[in-house]
């Protein structure tokens, strides 16, 4: 240095980096500084540097590094659909507005205006009705939801437009369509937040829900633009408008069908868990194979929709074994109801809480108070061995619990080692627990 002014020497160079990047390995070098004696040089990559701000508006930051495999082909092919809804939106809306009046001079303010409220009144009151009745499964089987929602969605603009076909039924049929469509609202909303957990790898959930509303907004921009002409072009010919959209339909479900394919989700389902723990069972490999058990399986039974003669069955077994004075605590208990042919089994694994009962072809599995979320899918792949066992040899209440004893640890270390997600089961909430209590007077048991 001369003079303390901090300048390089003529000899010396200096060459400054600059990295654009939340991943370390995913930085992009985006300028070079060099610096010479008196003179600076900067090479710098504008047009990747600009290029990655307008695709930063789009994808989470981070990208791809951020997120799982699958988020690219599933935003991908759920863009194209979402392309094709909003260009159908176009010709819907035609029909319906067409449908209620409007551009007729017999058409009055006041009636449009009362058969859109009731559209829209029904429409509320049937997505209330539909998260009452279906908001707990939602989360369970966010693929089949995923469709179901689309499916809707498709029914319900189909409705729209046949409705002016049947001008002495408009009012029903835009109230149908309301309903279908809010069915779609909100399956297709509690899927997405299932999905966003899914894809998030960096806990960054919010930023991919965010980056997702913009890629749908611009979706939105270019389907109504493109639809707005389609509307244009197909005004007045309606074999047109019928073709445009039974196309747009079936490539709107092709698109969908596609989207849920692409997905690779890791968590443990009712439908998954029969999947991964039938070729277990027969391979000691954790991979998928066709066989579904749980059909046959009600988890979390409501102990008052038992009969007399079952719960007689549970009492007087708990009774017996509490008078011979053993001290124990009740971890799960096995009854076939139909043969009366009881097995007590004691300190299972130490931890599970849950009762397994067979009534006729079902097994029913009642789950204890204090349970938590790992009891829970314990008790449903234990649940899952009974049903195998039982199919290939009758009676399978002591073998279920050997097989659990010996195995059910080494399936939960090859399942966490493969990527999936052992630490609860997605299922309907379990909204029915009890609680077993043993003794006399002078002590008792839980």
């Amino acid at each position: 240095m001369e003079g303390g002014t901090g300048r390089l020497l003529r000899s010396e160079t200096a060459v400054i980096e600059e990295w654009n990047g939340t991943a370390t390995a995913k930085l992009v070098k985006t300028a070079t500084i060099t610096i010479s004696g008196d003179s600076v040089q900067i090479s710098a990559r504008r047009f990747n540097h600009v290029s990655r701000r307008i695709l930063d508006a789009f994808v989470p930051e981070g990208f791809p590094s951020s997120v799982t495999p699958d988020y690219v082909p599933f935003q991908l092919w759920d863009s194209l659909q979402g392309l094709s809804t909003y260009m159908r939106t176009m010709l819907s809306t035609q029909a319906l507005l067409s449908a209620i009046g409007v551009g007729e001079k017999s058409a009055t303010v006041i009636g449009a205006t009362f058969q859109w409220f009731l559209r829209d009144l029904t429409g509320m009151l049937g997505g209330i009705l539909f998260t009452f009745y279906q908001g707990a499964n939602l989360d369970s089987n966010a693929k089949m939801w995923r469709l179901v929602a689309d499916l809707m969605n498709d029914l319900g603009m189909l409705m729209d437009l046949v409705s002016p076909l049947f001008p002495s039924a408009i009012v029903f049929i835009v109230c149908l369509g309301s309903i279908s469509r809010s069915f779609t609202g909100v399956a297709s909303g509690a899927t997405r937040a299932a999905l966003t957990q899914h894809f998030a790898l960096q806990n960054n959930a919010a930023d991919i829900s965010a980056k997702e509303g913009s890629q749908e907004t611009a979706a939105t921009m270019i389907g109504m633009a493109l639809g707005m002409l389609l509307a244009h072009i197909s005004m007045g010919h309606s074999i047109a408008i019928w073709f445009c959209f039974l196309s747009l339909t079936i490539f709107h479900m092709y698109a969908n069908y596609k989207a849920v394919r692409c997905l690779s989700l890791s968590t443990m389902n009712c439908e998954r868990s029969s999947i991964l723990l039938s070729h277990f069972m027969e391979t000691g490999q954790e991979k998928t194979r066709i066989e579904y058990l749980h059909p046959r399986i009600l988890l979390g039974v409501r102990l008052s929709s038992l009969n007399s003669n079952e719960v007689m069955d549970l009492s007087h077994l708990a009774d017996s074994y509490y008078s011979k004075g053993w001290k124990f605590t009740l971890t799960v208990l096995c009854i076939d109801v139909k043969t009366k042919n009881a097995n007590f089994l004691a300190n299972f694994l130490c931890s599970g809480k849950y009762i397994i009962l067979q009534r006729n072809d079902k097994v029913s599995v009642i789950v204890h108070r204090d349970s938590t979320a790992a009891d829970i899918l314990q008790a449903f792949i234990h649940a899952l061995v009974y049903v195998k066992l039982v199919a290939e040899n009758g009676n399978a209440h002591l073998e279920s619990q050997s097989w659990m004893s010996k195995n059910y640890e080494t399936l939960i270390v090859k399942l966490q080692s493969s990527g999936w997600r052992t630490e609860r089961l997605l299922s309907p909430s379990v909204a029915w627990k009890a609680n077993w209590i043993f003794g006399s007077s002078d002590g008792k048991l839980d």
